[in-house]
């Protein structure tokens, strides 16, 4: 990595209804509900090159964290992973983030997989779509290998004000380049929501 390039950090948890047996994130959230099983993951996430992050059509950054779920233990560390925030689809007017976790369980790889599909749809539904992870565990080191497991997580206000909380800039020279790292930051997410939402709004 180059010294001189601005680097974004954040922490993000979430957490939610999920359900070995099942391949449906849906049919997940329902039967962990009835279960009373729930699984979470902690996340660390790097940009590591802000202007790069921006200009790749797929904005890829760093990843690692746990995954802690009853039936298998707490705070599992993943050993590799994937992170994508707004990256194209095959709807050029939808875009997906992107959350990916590979770990061991008692001998076994699994790949635990999680998309925020945030769609082209009514301004109401931002909330939901920036908040809401599918998720669908793989018995595999990939996402090809067989789902065994499927849920729904989400973040709720307090992590989503412990995530904006944790935001930092890595690498900045002085605090004005930090406040411009953290603007530029501020102006991609924004201006992509308003591109997938703020439209749609204008013409209700």
């Amino acid at each position: 990595m180059q010294e001189n390039v601005t680097s974004i950090a954040f922490h993000e948890t979430m957490e939610g209804p999920f359900a070995l047996g099942e391949t449906d994130p849906h049919a997940g959230a329902e039967a962990g509900k009835t279960a009373g099983t729930t699984l979470s993951i902690g996340c660390s996430i790097t940009i590591r090159d802000l202007d790069r992050f921006m200009s790749d059509p797929d904005h890829q950054g760093d990843i690692i964290g746990h995954v802690s779920f009853a039936t298998f233990g707490e705070n599992i560390p993943a050993k590799s992973g994937m992170f994508k925030l707004f990256s194209a689809t095959d709807n050029p007017t939808d875009k997906r983030m992107v959350y990916e976790l590979a770990f061991t369980y008692s001998g076994q790889d699994y790949y635990l997989i999680g998309r925020k599909n945030v769609r082209h749809d009514c301004v109401y539904d931002l909330w939901r779509d920036t908040t809401t992870l599918y998720t669908t565990l793989h018995q595999s080191t990939n996402q090809n290998g067989s789902i065994v497991g499927a849920g729904i997580l989400t973040i709720d206000i307090d992590r989503l004000m412990k995530l904006i909380r944790s935001m930092q800039v890595i690498r900045a020279r002085s605090t004005v380049d930090k406040v411009h790292a953290l603007l530029q930051f501020g102006r991609f997410f924004f201006g992509e929501l308003w591109a997938i939402y703020g439209a749609k709004a204008s013409s209700e």
